[in-house]
């Protein structure tokens, strides 16, 4: 079976975070869940995303209620550093989910995607 452990991160009440429970599940696939918004992150584990994304846009979402109430100021001019900021001081705004086994990391569901990560 698999040598390394799969996490899922995000928040339960979230859509896709249940879809991706209920795919693992399905297949039989173990692995962890950490909520986001309970536990929270920190800028190391969101930097260790970003450099294996090589895009911090790729974890942040910006079609979400969380997004849409910050201040106009705490979206502005947004760089690395200020968003990963802003996704530890708000970790609803992190995309959901985002499966991670060693390396490999994910965002969002995609059962193509899920199945590549599990066959390896």
């Amino acid at each position: 079976m698999m040598s390394e452990a799969i996490i899922l991160h995000g928040i339960p009440n979230c859509d896709s975070v249940k879809k991706a429970k209920r795919w693992l599940a399905a297949e039989g696939i173990d692995h962890a869940f950490h909520d986001v918004r309970k536990d929270g992150v920190d800028a190391a584990l969101l930097d260790g995303w970003i450099d294996t994304l090589d895009d911090w846009g790729v974890l942040l979402n910006r079609r979400g209620t969380t997004w849409r109430t910050l201040d106009e100021s705490e979206k502005a001019d947004l760089d690395r550093e200020r968003a990963v900021a802003l996704m530890v001081a708000h970790p609803a705004i992190i995309k959901r989910p985002v499966l991670v086994r060693g390396d490999i990391v994910l965002v969002g569901f995609d059962e193509t995607m899920y199945w590549k990560l599990v066959a390896n």
